[in-house]
C-alpha cells in the first residue's frame, strides 16, 4: 500500500482561508434536517412550530434553510425547546 499524494481536503480547504465557514454550512444543514425531522415525528407543521416558538414563519423558513447560514442561537434554542430538545454547543480543539 503506498501513501497518498497530496493533503487533505480540510487542508486545502484552510490554505483557501474557507476551512470554517464550510464547517458552518455543513453544521447548519445537519441541525436543518434534525429539526425538518423532529417535526415530521412529532406531525408539526412550519405554522404550528413557529407559534409554539414565538416567532414568525419567515424566521423559521430562515431556520430549516440548509443554504441560508443567517440564523441565531437564541432562534436555535426556541425551535430546539417547541420540540422538547435541548441544544448544546461545546467549543473543541
Amino acid at each position: 500500500m503506498s501513501k497518498p499524494i497530496g493533503s487533505s481536503f480540510d487542508e486545502f480547504l484552510e490554505a483557501e482561508g474557507i476551512l470554517a465557514e464550510a464547517e458552518a454550512i455543513a453544521v447548519k444543514r445537519v441541525l436543518a434536517h434534525q429539526l425538518q425531522k423532529l417535526m415530521k415525528e412529532q406531525k408539526l407543521t412550519k405554522t404550528q412550530l413557529a407559534i409554539k416558538m414565538g416567532t414568525s414563519r419567515s424566521a423559521l423558513d430562515r431556520l430549516l434553510d440548509p443554504d441560508n447560514p443567517s440564523v441565531t442561537l437564541l432562534t436555535l434554542e426556541r425551535a430546539a425547546r417547541a420540540l422538547g430538545k435541548n441544544i448544546r454547543i461545546e467549543l473543541a480543539a
